[in-house]
């Protein structure tokens, strides 16, 4: 069957559709749309201008699936909007405008999608799953295949822009700021505490994005997918606002994070406090997650 899959994030509203076949899973395209849904929080309250622009994509993508006759479609939100004060009424507003219907996934199914999704293929028994996403950053403990911790972080990059920084890129002011934010946060999930000299699995737009410009600054092949935590300081020092940029600078940001130009920096430096906090000196980038975890959960195992 084909199956389409929406995920409305904080940042992206994404579509990816599927061929599947008894247990193969084949993702056939994708599209997505930077949003910024985050953005759109005020004092905790999803503004209209936040639900306008979801339905406007969601009815872009509905009018696509209609003309291929596909309609197998699931979608489903997370950090944003669950974490809205008036999540409820606006999930409806969309339900109703766009037809389609919205699942509002919790941190903790969040989680586990996505740790399924990232681990279906991967070799390591043991080790930590983290996505880094605009509202929220989701963290998996793992050990012999098996969860044994998961926690949804209030922090995520596009949350922390919003909060601290000025202009596109950071000062050093504000860079320290949103450290200290993180290491706030992470003091709050004493269930983590234990965890030391984890790999990590890094999965979403942010750790796609940080390898991208992480192959592009140190002269790595196009399709590594490996990230030496101990040069994430470097990036981020690299691109403080006070340093200025320079024309080769800018010119790689542009090429590589083009969607994410104000959100990296700030996603860097919660890799990088989770990476000095958990003892990791290696980050590797996978790109299945949340939408194969629920593949695989949700729609294969029933």
């Amino acid at each position: 069957m084909i199956q389409a899959i929406i995920d409305i994030g904080s940042n992206t509203v994404r579509m990816a559709i599927y061929d599947i076949e008894e247990k193969h899973v084949e993702m056939i395209m994708k599209k997505k749309h930077l949003v910024g849904l985050a953005a759109y929080l005020k004092d905790g309250i999803m503004q209209q201008s936040g639900i306008d622009k979801v339905c406007e994509v969601l009815d872009e993508y509905s009018a696509f699936l209609t003309s291929f006759q596909i309609t197998n479609v699931t979608a489903f939100t997370t950090a944003a909007l669950r974490n809205a004060k008036n999540s409820q009424a606006a999930v409806a507003e969309i339900v109703r405008r766009t037809h389609i219907p919205v699942r509002v996934i919790s941190g903790d199914e969040e989680a586990t999608f996505d740790f399924i999704g990232a681990t279906h293929n991967l070799a390591d028994p043991d080790g930590l799953l983290i996505d880094i996403g605009g509202a929220s950053t989701e963290v998996v403990y793992y050990r012999q295949h098996q969860i044994v911790e998961k926690v949804s972080l209030l922090t995520g990059s596009l949350a922390l822009k919003a909060k601290y920084v000025e202009d596109i890129l950071p000062d050093s002011d504000e860079i320290l700021d949103m450290q200290k934010d993180v290491e706030s946060v992470l003091k709050t999930a004493p269930e983590l505490r234990k965890i030391q000299h984890a790999h990590i699995c890094g999965i979403g737009g942010t750790f796609k994005c940080a390898c991208a410009l992480y192959n592009m600054l140190f002269h790595q092949p196009q399709d590594n997918r490996d990230l030496d935590t101990a040069r994430l300081p470097a990036i981020i020092d690299h691109y403080r606002r006070e340093k200025g940029i320079c024309k080769e600078d800018t010119i790689l940001l542009m090429k590589t994070v083009p969607d994410r130009l104000q959100t990296i920096i700030p996603g860097l430096i919660i890799a990088d406090v989770l990476a000095k906090r958990f003892g990791s000196d290696l980050i590797t980038y996978s790109d299945s997650g949340v939408r194969e975890g629920y593949i695989y959960d949700q729609l294969l195992d029933k």
